[in-house]
Parts: C-alpha cells; structure tokens; sequence
C-alpha cells in the first residue's frame, strides 16, 4: 500500500471527534490528501449496519451477531473505501478499526478470542493501521462527558464494568503492539491532548 493508515480509538467520552479534526487539518497542511471515515461505516452499505449496530431498540442483538455486523461492515468498508485510498496514496484517517472490535466485543462481550482473529484473518489478514492514537483515560470521567452529549445509543447504554473491560482490552493492545500505537492521556485539557498527538504525528507520520 503506497498511503498511510491512521486510526484513533478510545473509549466513550475520549474525545476522538475533536481530535479527528484536528489531526486531520494537520495532516492536510503536512502535504497528505486525507480521506477521512469511521467504523462501523464509511460506505452506504456500512452506515446501514452502523443504524442497526447503534440501534438502542435492539436490545435483543446476540453478542455474536454483533461481532459478525461488525466484520460485515469492515469487509465493505476495507474493499469499497480503505483499500483502493491507500492504493492510490492517500492517507486513510478513520475513526476506529479492529481494535475496536478486540475492545468492545472482546473486553467488553468477552468473546473468544479465537473467533475475533480468525475473522481479522479472513477480512484483512495483514493489512493493519500504520499509526494507531489510543486516547485513554478513566472510565469514570469519560461516562461523565458521554452523558453531556444527548441520548445514549445502544453501547452507552453499557455498566461501568462492561467499559472498564473495553478499557482493559484496549491497553493490552497497545502494549503489545508499541510500534503501532501511541497510547494518549486523554484526560487532560484539550489543547494539551493535541500536543501530545502533535509530537506523536511529527515523529512518526511527517510529510
């Protein structure tokens, strides 16, 4: 792949929208053509399974469906959107990826592990992010920002231990893969959570 692959991940209330932006512009005025998208969705089809993903009315989704639409949504999005930008040299910023899914379904379900890599294997085997920016901070507080943002969909609606798990499972991911990922204090001030991703992008991404 000749373009870059970015993503931000993070728990509720971590701040990804406002930092998506802002490393966006940064990016564009670093000479990258950026496009910018978000899982689930990123394409029509995707955005559809997002609808029932998100859906607070579906309270009856198996854990296991959950993680299918998931992989549903990635494949479309990976063949329609992500693949052919990184072919053509575009930078690909999106608003979570797989490890989303090792974070909410895996920590968060406790799916097996097994099922999830076996499903990575078969929608995107090597193809991974070349940068990964975790905002992390304390499940506490990002439940306290969440909630000042308006009805709750179906995965904020979720107990503290559910996210203090997806928290769990999304630092051993970091640790485990330092080359890739850039674990952020995302509960300071805003302007200080962009520095730290500021010197994260002038050391690792460039022009």
């Amino acid at each position: 792949m000749l373009g870059k692959f970015i993503t931000i991940e993070g728990g509720e209330g971590a701040g990804k929208s406002t930092m998506l932006e802002l490393v966006a512009d940064w990016l564009k005025q670093a000479g990258h053509q950026v496009v910018r998208t978000r899982e689930p969705g990123g394409t029509e089809l995707a955005e559809s399974l997002r609808d029932i993903l998100l859906d607070k009315d579906n309270v009856g989704l198996s854990s296991l469906t959950e993680l299918l639409l998931m992989f549903a949504a990635r494949a479309q999005h990976l063949a329609e959107l992500i693949r052919p930008s990184l072919a053509g040299g575009k930078t690909v910023l999106c608003d979570r990826f797989t490890d989303a899914t090792w974070a909410y379904q895996g920590g968060g379900r406790q799916l097996p592990r097994e099922e999830i890599a076996a499903l990575e294997t078969l929608v995107h085997g090597d193809l991974q992010p070349d940068l990964t920016l975790l905002l992390d901070l304390p499940v506490e507080q990002g439940m306290r920002r969440a909630s000042n943002r308006g009805e709750s969909d179906r995965f904020e609606r979720e107990s503290l231990v559910f996210f203090t798990r997806v928290r769990e499972a999304y630092l051993e991911r970091a640790l485990a893969a330092p080359e890739r990922f850039a674990v952020i204090d995302a509960s300071k001030e805003v302007e200080e959570v962009w520095s730290q991703i500021e010197r994260v992008l002038q050391t690792r991404v460039g022009s």
